[in-house]
């Protein structure tokens, strides 16, 4: 895993200053600790931090095609390497070093933009072609590897794995975008279609761009989108088979590494089926790794030492306890923009306690988005099929008034929470699961905003974006569509965005083979009975992996990566959440009502409500702000 950063003239091919390229790249460096390089031509620079996984003693970076003619920085693995570039030597090409770097500068050149879909695997690169004075920006299907960009006052594109890598530019505007507020306070996240910063883009997952010089710059292409439109056919039996193929397949393929790898586990289906798959696959034990919590309720450990001990590994567990708040700088700085999913705490303990022992570590992330694993997807599909029978006119009168009247009750037992039931039937299913994914809705957001913000709204709400993406998905049901915008949308910018700043904070590469583009391919074509049955999620992928293990690890209540935030904001963290009401920062922008802040806080300490969600994107907002010395 490696980080890059670069610079390129779109107009004139004015010379790069290498110092400027270097200093990009060294805030970076945490990415990249084994090596460094530059290199500049008329136009253009890249830059390139790495960190050693294959061919630890060669490739380079930046690395020259074998004729000279193009230049490459890249981020990530491809794991069809090798098979790529015995194709390559058969139709001429030759080969200096024993990565897969210079594979792809060959399929570059032999295929051109088309080379993208032969690579298998996670990856972010530029590479500039000397001949047809392009650069060449691409992404990987599903963004789990980063790729920051913004156009400069000098006529330049600046680009980085991370923001703080453009932020080591000093033409850098440092404005915040009040969509990203709006965006950020709907999700817990800053989405891939904005940035905290005006100007800054982010390169789509699954998209590329072509740049020239003496040309008007690009827009991003579409290369590769996921299609829920055909259904396997099969049997059962057929179907299993099939899926544990390519669960192997999977899980094999990312087992290839010249230094040593281990994986992440939890306890729960997912990790658990990695490492079973690994242990299977392995002539040695397997290293693994696990957190647990200081509040009983939220520790998954137990579980963790099962599975370890059913597959003799090597396992290592630690806990996170109230005093690793202390580290909240420091975890605010690994993601520059405001990013608060609480579990990049304890993501970020087990990748320090992994880079211990290894460099590489297989984790179980994408299975949910993929094989229908989250609760909520469970509901959509049942409240689609109610949606599909009581046309809109009948339903959103019916269930609207039956959902205004049914009484909040966030304090009762799971089935007797019908309000928000009730009134995700009165909408469509794109509206209705937008709602059920936003942490904050629409009007509670909006009572935290000063007359000024709301103006610079001008009506925008975040919601849209993501009813948008489920509404163009290819797609034959609302499980569908909901797992299409879970695969496209909150996966980049949440859950593979927590894993990439964490591991790669500590220099550890983390992989995710369950999201092998060819299994959740796979997984997109299964009939909705095999992905939902019941109030089970993950049917197949569960019945699957009962051959290696016990059902009370497969189908116990998902319990999730969940710090006990809103335990320790009422007890040793209740000064912080107190704070934020007066938090010169925040005030500072005029964007937030202090006072209505302040009630929050107290609402959260005094047990009236709970609002530990809401608080920690604030703390988190506070922090980036800090550390971006951003203004409004």
């Amino acid at each position: 895993m490696c980080g890059i950063a670069g610079i390129f003239h779109c107009s004139t091919p004015k010379p790069v200053d290498a110092a400027r390229v270097e200093r990009m790249t060294r805030a970076l460096a945490h990415r990249g600790p084994d090596g460094s390089g530059v290199w500049t031509a008329p136009g253009v620079g890249l830059g390139h931090r790495r960190l050693s996984i294959i061919d630890v003693a060669g490739s380079p970076q930046p690395m020259h095609s074998a004729d000279g003619r193009a230049a490459i920085v890249f981020n990530g693995e491809i794991y069809n390497y090798r098979e790529l570039r015995r194709e390559l030597q058969g139709l001429g090409a030759e080969f200096r070093t024993d990565g897969d770097t210079e594979v792809i500068l060959a399929a570059w050149q032999r295929w051109g933009p088309d080379c993208l879909s032969r690579l298998h695997g996670m990856f972010a690169f530029a590479l500039y072609d000397l001949g047809r004075r392009t650069l060449f920006l691409a992404r990987d299907r599903f963004g789990v590897k980063p790729l920051f960009m913004a156009p400069l006052s000098d006529g330049s594109l600046a680009f980085a794995s991370e923001l703080k890598g453009l932020l080591a530019h000093p033409l850098l505007r440092r404005e915040a975008d009040p969509l990203a507020i709006e965006d950020y306070l709907a999700w817990g996240y800053v989405p891939d279609h904005r940035s905290i910063l005006k100007g800054v883009e982010k390169l789509p997952a699954g998209h590329y761009r072509l740049l020239r010089h003496d040309a008007p710059p690009a827009a991003p292409v579409r290369w590769w989108d996921i299609s829920f439109a055909e259904r396997h056919k099969g049997s059962e039996a057929d179907l299993e088979a099939e899926l544990l193929h390519r669960l192997r397949e999977a899980v094999t393929s990312r087992m290839v590494a010249d230094v040593p790898l281990g994986a992440f586990l939890s306890g729960g289906v997912d990790s658990s089926s990695v490492v079973a798959l690994m242990a299977e696959a392995s002539r040695e034990k397997v290293r693994t790794c696990s957190i647990g919590f200081d509040v009983a309720s939220e520790d998954e450990t137990g579980y963790a030492n099962e599975v370890a001990q059913l597959f003799a590994t090597d396992h290592r567990s630690r806990r996170v306890g109230v005093d690793d708040f202390a580290e909240i700088d420091r975890i605010a700085g690994m993601f520059d923009e405001p990013f608060a999913d609480a579990s990049a705490l304890p993501t970020w303990r087990v990748c320090q306690l992994a880079r211990e022992h290894v460099t590489v570590a297989l984790s179980g992330d994408g299975a949910d988005e993929a094989f229908a694993g989250y609760r909520r997807q469970v509901f959509q599909a049942h409240e689609d099929r109610i949606r599909s029978i009581l046309p809109a006119g009948l339903r959103a009168p019916v269930f609207g008034g039956l959902g205004a009247l049914y009484p909040k009750a966030d304090w009762a037992p799971r089935p007797l929470r019908a309000k928000s039931t009730l009134l995700a039937l009165a909408r469509d299913g794109a509206e209705a699961y937008a709602g059920a994914l936003a942490v904050n809705s629409q009007d509670l957001r909006a009572s935290l905003y000063s007359p000024e913000l709301r103006n610079l709204l001008s009506g925008y709400r975040a919601e849209q974006p993501f009813i948008d993406t489920m509404r163009r998905a290819q797609a034959r049901s609302g499980l569908d569509r909901a797992q299409y915008a879970d695969l496209t949308f909150w996966l980049p910018g949440d859950i593979l965005t927590k894993v990439d700043r964490t591991s790669m904070a500590v220099s550890l590469e983390a992989r995710e083979p369950l999201l092998d583009h060819r299994l959740v391919e796979f997984a997109a074509g299964l009939p909705e009975r095999l992905r939902v049955r019941g109030s089970q999620g993950k049917w197949l992928m569960k019945r699957t992996m009962r051959r290696y293990l016990p059902d009370h690890i497969l189908y116990r209540p998902k319990q999730g990566f969940v710090t006990p935030i809103a335990q320790w904001l009422r007890g040793p963290l209740a000064g912080e959440a107190r704070a934020i009401g007066s938090s010169a920062l925040l005030a500072r922008t005029g964007w937030f009502d202090g006072a209505r802040l302040s009630r929050i806080a107290e609402d959260h300490i005094t047990g009236r409500a709970d609002r530990s969600r809401l608080l920690w994107q604030l703390l988190m907002l506070d922090r980036a702000f800090a550390g971006l010395s951003i203004s409004a």
